[in-house]
């Protein structure tokens, strides 16, 4: 059945983030060119050839939540639930006045709160026995960091998780984007969060090869697209938008950061962790996400991409962006907040969606730091180390995760002359 696709702008944003623990410390950092990435803390990493991470710095769980129900929890679903705060806090929503049946919520994370079984599983290994808490099967599951924002927020709509890897959050924000457009509801809690400084996404990492050995200088280490890059430098943290009809935000005399034009997912069916070299997957997702926002390529003007700093996944993302953009690829700004804040897998696409509203909104581009000597396999405008200032009427995120699935966003500055 056909419908009116309703428009969706942004009036929200939360984000607790290796360089801030607010939406907007987050992206005062990035225009910096601030990097997060340190010594790992949170456990003792020298078995491991990456003892680095980009870890959340000063977040005290306890002073935002009940003690005892912050212990309970997995440290993904307790970044989620202060992000969801900020971000409502920032729309202003009075939820005396919200009809919370039409409030909903989608995150994506990428594995969940793993963080939890790690204490059980190490008692398993030791004594063959496993005793634990009655929250821990429960509260390591992928739904928990929806469901206690959903919970927080007494939201009473569709509540949903996505788990599409290092994709996730885009692709949880681009189906509350559908969500409203089809009438569903009429305001969604949307993007992504993981929280994998875990001796188990290092050691796993490390049998891929895929972590960067840049222990003696850690700031350095994440650098997309240049030829010296040699992984990624796993990170940790949550993104969080609420999104809303446009009409339900004029109505309440919504502050609106941006509009949601478009949305598009794909995938790979080539490989579980390597690109294709021609970046046939991921332009797929930039092309149908291009025609869902109804645009023409050549009016995009700012690209945050997916940039792992990996040698394969940088060189196929510039070879995706070509494929899509033809000429025009040359003239794009194009940048990796993954240099800053390393890899945050589910939380990847909710922050750099943030970072992408904030370019859109604030006309200015961050930076990709540590770009030093370039890559002739990577030869575009990577708006190397400096933040610019320009005109960003039409922007992109986007996140492409292992499994070869692939999501795109496309954002555009409020008001237009649609």
């Amino acid at each position: 059945m056909a419908y009116e696709r309703r428009r969706v702008v942004v009036t929200g944003m939360g984000a607790v983030t290796p360089v801030g623990n607010t939406a907007l410390e987050t992206w005062q950092s990035l225009v910096a060119g601030r990097s997060g990435v340190g010594a790992v803390t949170a456990f003792d990493p020298s078995p491991y050839p990456a003892r680095i991470a980009a870890e959340v710095k000063g977040f005290d769980p306890n002073a935002h939540l009940d003690p005892k129900e912050a212990r309970r929890m997995a440290r993904c679903s307790q970044l989620a639930i202060v992000a969801g705060r900020e971000a409502v806090t920032d729309a202003g929503l009075d939820w005396e006045k919200e009809d919370r049946e039409r409030v909903g919520v989608i995150l994506g994370t990428g594995i969940g709160g793993v963080d939890l079984l790690s204490e059980p599983l190490g008692r398993l290994a030791s004594t063959g026995v496993v005793r634990t808490t009655p929250h821990t099967g429960l509260e390591s599951l992928c739904n928990m960091p929806a469901f206690h924002v959903g919970l927080d927020q007494r939201c009473l709509g569709p509540l949903s998780t996505v788990v599409t890897a290092c994709a996730s959050g885009t692709q949880a924000i681009g189906d509350a984007m559908e969500m409203i457009r089809r009438g569903t509801t009429d305001v969604m809690f949307a993007g992504g969060v993981d929280a994998q400084v875990t001796p188990l996404m290092f050691g796993g990492f490390a049998a891929l090869r895929a972590l960067s050995a840049h222990n003696d200088e850690p700031a350095r280490a994440s650098r997309p697209f240049d030829a010296t890059r040699d992984g990624i430098v796993i990170g940790e943290g949550a993104g969080i938008v609420v999104i809303e009809a446009l009409e339900h935000a004029l109505a309440r005399g919504a502050h609106i950061y941006a509009e949601l034009l478009g949305q598009a997912a794909s995938a790979d069916a080539y490989h579980i962790a390597q690109p294709q070299a021609d970046g046939a997957g991921p332009a797929r997702a930039m092309r149908w996400a291009l025609k869902d926002a109804g645009v023409d390529p050549d009016r995009l003007v700012y690209i945050n991409a997916h940039a792992t700093s990996t040698p394969l996944n940088d060189a196929a993302e510039t070879a995706a962006i070509k494929r899509v953009f033809g000429d025009h690829a040359y003239r794009l700004a194009i940048s990796s907040s993954k240099s800053m804040i390393g890899h945050c897998f589910g939380g990847a696409g909710g922050i750099e969606g943030i970072a992408t509203i904030f370019s859109v909104y604030s006309d200015t581009v961050h930076p990709t730091i540590n770009y030093q000597t370039p890559d002739p396999a990577c030869d575009l405008d990577y708006v190397p180390n400096v933040a610019r200032h320009l005109q960003v009427n039409l922007a992109m995120s986007n996140s492409f995760g292992f499994g070869g699935q692939n999501a795109c966003l496309v954002v555009g500055k409020y008001p237009n002359e649609r």
